[in-house]
């Protein structure tokens, strides 16, 4: 192959317009609509071509409009508004520096393998990449001092097509950097930034690029570098592609080359957040440091790491963690474990939920587990479903009393909510709503915004997205036609007016999109009911190794042409974030259908909130917690049975039941004015209710308050002094781990009767042998609840015990059990390990039960 030296060209603005380079390259014009109208106002045309990159546009736009839009005083007085804007918000504190105005050392970072900013933007998957992109743009409204490390990929995830029967085919196009908002880092000297990754026996350099979020940077590294082998460049080719080689190879240079790269640029975070296991690698780059920074040990500077990190996972099934192979592992990490001081068969351990069991693959969650000690998981039921995965790493602890807490998952409301009915809002609600989403008062004036004025926004929402939705039918339908003769669809289909809803997300099976097809007849009648029509646009890609994915799509296809559904029913093909935004914005009603507990959470149905569209989802992930009466419906009860298909059922029977007798009854009943008062009451409810508590800002400020600044401060404190604490601390485990085998509970007296009055309490007086511990070095707790009718403690919860005097090598311990409630009660005596600094039993999951 020649080679081709290659320079870039820029566009030549006039001078008085150099700051649109400074917009464009800013993301926040991905929720700033003044930003975005202001690319409009120079060429909307083009903005539509360059499939809303500014950046591109830039590149595009002939030099006359530019010369013109220089001297257009319109234009002008736009553009300096839009400018002066930016430079304000760039400079103003935010909502951290007020609420922590002491702490101007902290820094923390995010780690994620994929980011969901805009469309123009092609790093994102799906709903973990979308909510790590809302992630970014709260921190960046509430002036987190953050970083963000992902991967920039050359091809990125696939553009998806359908053929004629259905069925889903990929196609991966490379892209070109020059045109997307991101900008090398420069290093010494000026030249880009490159830092290096052994992987595998070979040196693996990786660039470092910038996409500035608002007041957010984030930082993606890219393989695809002439200093690199053919396999060394694919690394950071397609974004979830390949086999294990690949997946492992792409870990660790997130993670390690993540953090090579944030030291490089002298960034050193307190805290990081891995958002989801990829990026677990990340903390054994910081162990390596630490070690040869400061000479400590392994142990020891994981106990330092382990302090400042807090791992997120958004996984609810087993399988859905990536595991590798001993000998893989080995290839790929032999080196490396050198400056770990650890072996391959300390890291398998490290990994396997049994440490101990040779045939177990090495799991990344597992891993991420054992090097954080905070961990999350991202709705109520989430953590039941999580914690039930965890259970055998802390098999003696109750499921009440697993080490896992969650954060619910929130969206990021500026990004998602329409223009029209942002201007409605700053109407009705004021400023408020904008500066503080997260303020359930910031929603409460929803209630004078007049019916009419609601129901008519919305309904040209509607509009918009049938219009949007008609195009992009012609447009599938000449793909599938080039080249066949037979000419395009006769009719149009969808209706601007009819009950439209939307079901677009990830085609994996336990999402049932099929489900709503399980009765052709019933579902026949809802849709081809001339006075009550009722349309459904389904979107969402398979993953390309998902047969059974590939197969609901082909379903959905085949159904609609053989039912003679095509007008009411479309699957849109290549789902992205701008059709998500058309469809959250414009439909009705919005269909989630997993098989319960499946879901972890569940963005897709927030972002129709706050543009008055209602959900109509199974009560799994986030709508377990956000449903109640009159701001949605509920499929079903919660109930969860052991057979899919009499699960399948049961459900079916429930949505239909739920759209005949509510849903199109609701939409379609009409007072004299022609509004459907009670559908506008719903949807207000739905706005002022869920607005708040389900906006990624009120998620970020949980993240703050609740772990960030805890786990910041517990790594400054295991830092000081040379790391003294964490050597203390990691010796102080180490005695205790060999000197638990001794603890045992020798006694339990009570004094009172076996029938006890509610409010009265129970005391207790417990003798415990600690062996070589002293009493300073355990928690002593009675255990009490209601008791099961098998005899076991149900709901139980600790109260401590205190330690009252020594008799020989026997400790006693006094305490009470409160009465609060009647019924069969019990209680048991327990004994756990106890130190300030040491989060119990998080990383250190030791019991004794009487």
């Amino acid at each position: 192959m020649r080679h081709i030296h290659q320079f870039t060209v820029h566009p030549e603005i006039p001078a008085r317009l150099c700051r649109l380079e400074d917009l464009a390259y800013n993301l926040r014009w991905t929720w700033d609509h003044r930003a975005f109208k202001l690319f409009q106002h120079l060429d909307a045309e083009m903005l539509e071509k360059s499939g809303h990159n500014p950046v591109l546009m830039l590149r595009r736009v002939s030099g006359d409009k530019l010369v013109r839009a220089a001297s257009d005083s319109a234009f002008l007085a736009h553009f300096d508004r839009t400018v002066e804007d930016l430079d304000a918000y760039m400079t103003e504190s935010g909502w951290f520096k007020r609420r922590y105005p002491e702490r101007p050392d902290l820094q923390f970072a995010y780690f994620c393998m994929e980011y969901g900013l805009g469309a123009c933007l092609p790093i994102y998957s799906g709903g973990l990449g979308v909510l790590a992109g809302d992630h970014l743009k709260s921190a960046s409204e509430l002036d987190l001092p953050l970083v963000a490390v992902g991967l920039l990929y050359k091809k990125g995830y696939f553009l998806q097509r359908l053929n004629a029967e259905g069925w889903q085919y990929e196609d991966y196009r490379l892209h070109d950097f020059s045109t997307l908002p991101v900008k090398a880092v420069a290093g010494p000297g000026g030249s880009p930034l490159k830092v290096s990754v052994e992987i595998s026996g070979r040196t693996v350099w990786a660039m470092v690029w910038l996409v500035q979020v608002g007041r957010v940077p984030l930082y993606l590294l890219d393989t695809s570098l002439p200093e690199n082998d053919i396999a060394g460049q694919r690394i950071t080719s397609e974004l979830y592609g390949g086999g294990p080689e690949e997946r492992l190879a792409q870990e660790m240079v997130l993670g390690i080359g993540g953090m090579k790269a944030l030291r490089a640029m002298g960034i050193d975070p307190q805290l990081c957040h891995l958002n989801e296991g990829h990026s677990v690698f990340a903390t054994l780059e910081r162990v390596r440091e630490l070690r040869e920074a400061a000479g400590l040990d392994f142990l020891e500077a994981r106990q330092v790491t382990g302090a400042g990190t807090l791992f997120t996972t958004h996984t609810p099934v087993p399988a859905g963690f990536d595991l590798f192979d001993k000998d893989l592992l080995a290839k790929y990490f032999s080196a490396y474990l050198d400056g770990l001081g650890v072996d391959i068969e300390d890291f398998m351990r490290m990994g396997r939920v049994d440490p101990e069991d040779p045939h177990e693959q090495f799991n990344v969650a597992v891993l991420a587990l054992r090097q954080s000690p905070r961990r999350n998981s991202v709705s109520r039921l989430h953590r039941r479903v999580t914690g039930r995965m965890m259970q055998p790493g802390w098999a003696e602890f109750p499921r009440s009393d697993l080490p896992i807490e969650s954060i619910t998952n929130g969206v990021h409301t500026r990004t998602w909510v329409a223009p029209e009915m942002a201007f409605l809002f700053d109407n009705y609600l004021g400023p408020r709503w904008r500066e503080d989403c997260a303020e359930p008062e910031s929603w409460q004036g929803v209630e004078r915004i007049p019916d009419v004025e609601l129901w008519h926004t919305h309904a040209r929402l509607r509009e918009r997205l049938v219009a949007y939705v008609r195009e992009e039918v012609q447009q599938q339908a000449r793909r599938r036609r080039m080249g066949v003769p037979g000419g395009l669809p006769r009719s149009q289909p969808l209706r601007p007016d009819a009950l439209t809803i939307g079901f677009a997300r990830r085609f994996a099976t336990y999402k049932r999109a099929t489900l709503l097809f399980r009765d052709l007849p019933r579902l026949r009648s809802l849709l081809l009911d001339e006075n009550r029509p009722v349309q459904v646009i389904f979107a969402g890609k398979a993953h390309p190794r998902d047969g059974a994915g590939k197969e609901l799509i082909r379903q959905i296809v085949d159904i609609a042409q053989r039912e003679g559904l095509a007008n009411r029913v479309v699957m849109l093909e290549d789902y992205d974030l701008l059709k998500a935004s058309m469809l959250v914005q414009g439909v009705d009603v919005w269909l989630n259908n997993p098989r319960r507990p499946s879901e972890a959470c569940g963005t897709s149905g927030m972002k129709v909130v706050p543009n008055g569209g209602l959900n109509l989802s199974v009560l799994d992930g986030w709508w377990a917690e956000a449903y109640r009466p009159g701001v949605g419906w509920a499929i079903g009860d919660g109930e969860e049975f052991v057979h899919a298909d009499y699960q399948d059922e049961v459900d079916a029977e429930a949505l239909y039941s739920l759209l005949e007798h509510e849903v199109v009854p609701l939409f379609y009943e009409r007072d004299a004015d022609g509004l459907p008062r009670g559908w506008i009451t719903m949807m207000k409810n739905s706005i002022r209710t869920l607005a708040a508590a389900f906006s990624s800002d009120r998620m970020v400020k949980a993240y703050v308050d609740h772990f960030y600044i805890p786990a910041a401060d517990h790594f400054l404190r295991l830092s000081a002094n040379d790391y003294a604490k964490a050597r203390e601390l990691a010796a102080w485990k180490a005695k205790v781990r060999q000197a638990w085998q001794q603890i045992r509970v020798v006694s339990v007296d009570s004094e009172g009767s076996a029938d006890m009055a509610v409010g009265e309490t129970l005391r207790l007086t417990a003798k415990i042998g600690l062996g070589s511990l002293e009493p300073s070095e355990v928690a002593v707790e009675a255990y009490y609840g209601p008791l099961r009718a098998d005899g076991s403690l149900s709901s139980g919860r600790g109260v401590p015990l205190v330690w009252a005097a020594c008799e020989g090598e026997v400790h006693v311990f006094v305490g009470a059990v409160p009465c609060r409630a009647s019924g069969l009660q019990g209680y048991s005596v327990r004994v756990l390990p106890h130190h300030e600094d040491v989060l119990v039993p998080n990383e250190l999951p030791l019991i004794a039960w009487e």
